[in-house]
C-alpha cells in the first residue's frame, strides 16, 4: 500500500518518461509520504503492440468499414507478417538486441504500406544513415503503418504521442468531454482501464494524482478518473500539471469535479502537500489550500488560503524515477531530423536549471503565469549533486535539461562544476540565442558535454524581434549560432510566422535568412511553427496593442488558445507548405541556389535581403578584448616541457585527443605560464609545475608532483583577468602584449577559455 499514487496517462512520449511525477515522488520523498509512480502511456503501447495486442486488433478490424480502403486491407492481408515480427521489433526498438538492425534493413523482412512510400525520400534527403539509425528509422516507419491501421479501423483519437487531443484543445466548454465520456470506452480505453485497475488493486492508494501536461492527456485522464469514481468511490483524485495550469485557470463548471476532487495550479509541491494532509486528516470542510480548486455546496471554488510560501528549488529534492519501466521505453525515429531526433530517440533524465525564465519578455509567451514569471535559479553544486544521484538511480548519464531558457552564467558554473568532478555526461537544453554565449563559453560548454541547443529565432526579422521583446536581433542570433556550430554543439532554431503585423514581405525575408543560415552552416536543424495566441500572454492580454482581435467565447472550462482575426488580411496559413518543405531541404544542405519563389505555388515578391547579409553579420565580429573580471580558465591537458637549442627558451607541447599544439616561449615566461596553466585547470588534482628538472638531460620532463590547494579540498576558483595581469607584471612588463600575442593566441584555440 501506498498513501498516493501518480500516474501520467496516456499519451506523451516513447522514448523516456514525462518527468513531472518523478519531480513530485522527489519532493514527497523529502516529506515521507509514500507514493508510487507509473506511466500509463508506456504501459498501454507496450500491451498494444504486442502479438497479443495485435491479434486482437486485427479481430475488432473487420467490423469497421474502413478495412476495405486499400492500405487497410494490404495491412490486414500482411497480418500474419506483422505478428510474427512485432516482438521483435519492440525489443530492438528496447535497445535489446541491436544485431537485429541489421535484418530489419534488408528490404524483405518488414511489412511496408503507405508509411514507407516516403522511404526513397527520405534515403535522398538523409543520405546513408547508420545501421542502427537505419534500422529504428524503419521500424518506426512500421509502427505507424499499425498507427494509421488502429486509427482507420480501431479508434480515431489514437496517437503515439496525443491522445483525443482535439477534445483538449482550447474546449472552452465541458460538453463535448463530457459527450465523449459517456460513450462506451473504446479498445484503447479498454486496455488503459485494465492495467489502471490491476495497479489500484495493488497498490490501495488513498489519492490518484494525475500530472496532465498536455491536451492529448486529458481524454485519458478524465476516463481514468471515470473509472476510479465508479469502482473506488473512497479514493480522491487530484489533477496537476501543464496543461491545467495554462488552460483550467478559469474552470468553472461544475461537472469537471464529478471526475476530480482537487485540481491544483503551478508549482505542485505544496499544493500537493496541503491535498495529501487533507485526505489523510479526512478534512472535507478544510481551507487550508494552496492554488486548488475543490467543488463546495454545488459550485466551484478556488482556495489560496494557506500562509505558507512556496518551496525553493534547493528544498524539492532530486527527481526520482524509481517505479517507472525505464528499460521498456522504446526509441524511434519519425524523421531524420537530428534535433527531433533527441527527443523521440533514446533515454533522458530530465532536470531544470532554474524555475521560470530569466528573460520573462516574449510578447507570444505565458509570461503572466508563474511557471515564466517566477525565476529562481539552482546552484549549480546542487544541480550536479542530483545529476550524480539521477546516474547512480537510473544507470543513465544522458541528461535533457528542461528549462524555459536556461541561463548562460548557471550553464557556465554548471560546465566547470561537471569538468571539476570528472563526470562525463552528455546534455542538451533550451536556450536564448544572446551575446553572453560567446566562442570561448560554448567551447567549455562542449567540454562538459553540451551536445545540442535550441532557441528561440522566431520571426527573422529586426523589426518583428523587437515587437515580440525577443532581446536579440538577426545579427546577433547569427553570431551565436556560429559559436556554438564551431565548438561542435548541434544548434535548433524554432521558427515562427503569422505574427500579429507580419507583411508578407517580411515572411520572404525571413525565409531568406533562414536561408543563409543554413548555407553557412552555422544553423543544423529548425521547424517552423505557426504563431498561435494564447490567452496569457501579452498579445493575448493586449491584442489591440499587436494589431488582432480575438474571438472570444465564454470560458467554463478551458482558456488558452484562443482564436483571432489579423487586421492585416494575411492568409498566413497558405505559407505553411512553402516553408516546411523548403527547411526540409536546407536541413540537408540542398537547394539553396532555389529561387524563393518555386517553394510556393502564388506569387511572391522578392526578398529585399542582401545575399550575403549574414556573411556579413558573422564578419562584423568585434576583435575579442578581455573584460578585466573575465575568468580565465583551462581546459587542456598538462602541456609538456621540451628542451630547446636556443638558450633561455621552452617549448610546450600541448597534446589534445586529435591533435599536438607547440609553442616556444622565453624560458621565465614560458616558466610563468605553465604554472599559470595548472592553477587555471578545472579538474582535480591540479597539478603543478616542477621546473627543477629542464636541464635534467631529459628531452621531456613530465609534470607529476600534485598541488593540494594548502591541504583544502575546496576548488579554487577560477584567476580573472586582472590577477593574472597583477602577478605578470610583478614579474615582467606589458602583460596585454603577452596574452595576446601568437603563443598564447594558440592556447586560446586548445583549451585557454577566457568566461
Amino acid at each position: 500500500m501506498k498513501d498516493l499514487l501518480l500516474i501520467t496517462p496516456p499519451f506523451t512520449q516513447l522514448n523516456t518518461p514525462y518527468p513531472a511525477t518523478a519531480y513530485i515522488k522527489g519532493f514527497l520523498n523529502t516529506k515521507g509520504i509514500s507514493a508510487f509512480q507509473m506511466d500509463l502511456g508506456i504501459e498501454v503501447i507496450l500491451q498494444l503492440f504486442s502479438k497479443k495486442g495485435l491479434s486482437e486488433i486485427f479481430q475488432k478490424a473487420v467490423e469497421s468499414e474502413a478495412i476495405h480502403e486499400p492500405n487497410n486491407q494490404r495491412i490486414y492481408a500482411l497480418r500474419e507478417d506483422y505478428l510474427q515480427t512485432i516482438d521483435n521489433v519492440m525489443a530492438f526498438l528496447q535497445g535489446k538486441n541491436q544485431t537485429f538492425a541489421r535484418q530489419i534493413c534488408s528490404e524483405n523482412y518488414l511489412p511496408q504500406a503507405s508509411r514507407f512510400a516516403q522511404l526513397d525520400d527520405m534515403e535522398w534527403a538523409f543520405g546513408t544513415m547508420g545501421v542502427q539509425d537505419k534500422a529504428k528509422h524503419l521500424a518506426t516507419l512500421y509502427l505507424e503503418d499499425l498507427s494509421d491501421f488502429i486509427v482507420a479501423c480501431i479508434d480515431e483519437n489514437f496517437g503515439f504521442s496525443r491522445y483525443a487531443e482535439r477534445l483538449g484543445r482550447s474546449a472552452n466548454a465541458f460538453d463535448e468531454l463530457q459527450e465523449s465520456l459517456q460513450a462506451e470506452p473504446t479498445y484503447i480505453d479498454e486496455i488503459t482501464l485494465k492495467i489502471l485497475s490491476e495497479k489500484l488493486s495493488q497498490i490501495q492508494p488513498k489519492l490518484v494524482c494525475f500530472s496532465v501536461p498536455f491536451p492529448g492527456n486529458l481524454y485519458s485522464a478524465f476516463r481514468c478518473a471515470q473509472f476510479i469514481k465508479t469502482h473506488y468511490p473512497e479514493t480522491k483524485i487530484a489533477m496537476g500539471g501543464g496543461f491545467p495550469n495554462t488552460e483550467l485557470r478559469s474552470v468553472s463548471d461544475v461537472r469537471v469535479f464529478d471526475y476530480f476532487d482537487y485540481i491544483s495550479l503551478d508549482d505542485g509541491e505544496l499544493p500537493l502537500e496541503l491535498i495529501v494532509k487533507n485526505v489523510l486528516e479526512n478534512n472535507a470542510t478544510s481551507t487550508d489550500f494552496k492554488r486548488t480548486f475543490v467543488r463546495r455546496n454545488d459550485e466551484v471554488i478556488y482556495l489560496n488560503q494557506t500562509t505558507r510560501k512556496d518551496y525553493k528549488q534547493s528544498e524539492v529534492g532530486t527527481p526520482d524515477y524509481s517505479d517507472l519501466w525505464l528499460e521498456n521505453y522504446i526509441s524511434v525515429i519519425e524523421i531524420a531530423n537530428p534535433m527531433h531526433s533527441l527527443w523521440s530517440d533514446g533515454r533522458w533524465n530530465k532536470l531544470t536549471m532554474a524555475h521560470g525564465c530569466y528573460w520573462g519578455k516574449c510578447t507570444f509567451c505565458d509570461v503572466s503565469l508563474d511557471y515564466i514569471k517566477l525565476y529562481e535559479p539552482i546552484a549549480a553544486k546542487t544541480l550536479v549533486d542530483r545529476m550524480e544521484e539521477l546516474i547512480a538511480q537510473t544507470n543513465e548519464t544522458g541528461f535533457h535539461f528542461v528549462d524555459e531558457a536556461a541561463p548562460p552564467a548557471l550553464m557556465r558554473e554548471l560546465a566547470l562544476e561537471i569538468l571539476r568532478r570528472k563526470l562525463t555526461v552528455t546534455w542538451w537544453t533550451n536556450i536564448r540565442f544572446e551575446k553572453r554565449f560567446t566562442r570561448d563559453l560554448c567551447v567549455l560548454l562542449k567540454a562538459s558535454g553540451c551536445i545540442a541547443v535550441s532557441g528561440g529565432l522566431e520571426v527573422a526579422s529586426d523589426r518583428l524581434l523587437a515587437l515580440i521583446d525577443k532581446g536579440v536581433t538577426v545579427e546577433q542570433v547569427a553570431q551565436v549560432t556560429r559559436n556554438f556550430t564551431e565548438a561542435g554543439i548541434m544548434v535548433h532554431s524554432y521558427l515562427m510566422y503569422g505574427y500579429p503585423t507580419q507583411t508578407v514581405q517580411e515572411t520572404v525575408d525571413s525565409l531568406e535568412m533562414v536561408r543563409q543560415l543554413f548555407e553557412l552552416g552555422v544553423l543544423q536543424s529548425g521547424f517552423w511553427h505557426q504563431f498561435a495566441l494564447t490567452a496569457h500572454s501579452p498579445v493575448g492580454l493586449n491584442p489591440s496593442e499587436y494589431g488582432i482581435i480575438p474571438n472570444l467565447k465564454e470560458i467554463s472550462f478551458a482558456n488558452n488558445d484562443v482564436a483571432f482575426t489579423d487586421k492585416t488580411g494575411i492568409d498566413h496559413d497558405k505559407f505553411s507548405f512553402g516553408l516546411k518543405k523548403s527547411l526540409f531541404n536546407f536541413m540537408h544542405g540542398v537547394c539553396f541556389d532555389y529561387e524563393l519563389q518555386e517553394w510556393f505555388d502564388f506569387k511572391i515578391p522578392r526578398t529585399n535581403i542582401p545575399p550575403d547579409f549574414i556573411e556579413n553579420c558573422l564578419a562584423q565580429d568585434d576583435e575579442f578584448m578581455v573584460k578585466p573580471d573575465a575568468k580565465i580558465v583551462w581546459l587542456g591537458n598538462t602541456p609538456q616541457v621540451v628542451e630547446t637549442k636556443k638558450k633561455n627558451t621552452i617549448k610546450l607541447i600541448i597534446h589534445d585527443k586529435t591533435d599536438s599544439t607547440e609553442r616556444t616561449f622565453e624560458k621565465a615566461k614560458g616558466e610563468w605560464l605553465l604554472e599559470k596553466l595548472q592553477r587555471l585547470a578545472v579538474a582535480e588534482p591540479i597539478v603543478s609545475v616542477s621546473t627543477d628538472n629542464y636541464n635534467s638531460g631529459n628531452k621531456i620532463v613530465d609534470v607529476v608532483s600534485e598541488d593540494t590547494d594548502n591541504g583544502e579540498n575546496k576548488p579554487r576558483k577560477p584567476l580573472t583577468f586582472t590577477q593574472l595581469k597583477t602577478d605578470y607584471e610583478s614579474r615582467f612588463e606589458h602583460f596585454e602584449m603577452f596574452f595576446y600575442a601568437k603563443g598564447v593566441n594558440k592556447l586560446r584555440e586548445v583549451g585557454l577559455v577566457v568566461l
